[in-house]
C-alpha cells in the first residue's frame, strides 16, 4: 500500500475524523472507500462508452413516439 499526503483545512479534517468515528472507521478507511468509488465511476463511464460503440450497428428500424418509448 502506498502512502499519500494530502492538504486540507484543519477544521475540515477534524470534522471528517469525527464523522468517520461515528461510522466506526478511520479517516484512512473512509478515504480508501472514496477512492474506490471515485475510480469506479470512471471505469463505469468507460465501460458504457465501449458498450455503445459495440452496439453502434444496432438500429430500431423506426422512430418511436414519446409514449411508445415510455410504455412499460
Amino acid at each position: 500500500m502506498k502512502n499519500v499526503t494530502l492538504s486540507a483545512e484543519e477544521h475540515l479534517i477534524e470534522q471528517a475524523r469525527q464523522l468517520a468515528r461515528t461510522q466506526r472507521k478511520t479517516l484512512n478507511q473512509v478515504f480508501r472507500e472514496w477512492l474506490l468509488q471515485y475510480t469506479a465511476r470512471q471505469r463505469g463511464t468507460r465501460e458504457l462508452d465501449a458498450l455503445m460503440r459495440r452496439l453502434g450497428h444496432v438500429h430500431p428500424g423506426q422512430h418511436f413516439t414519446r409514449d411508445e418509448l415510455n410504455a412499460r
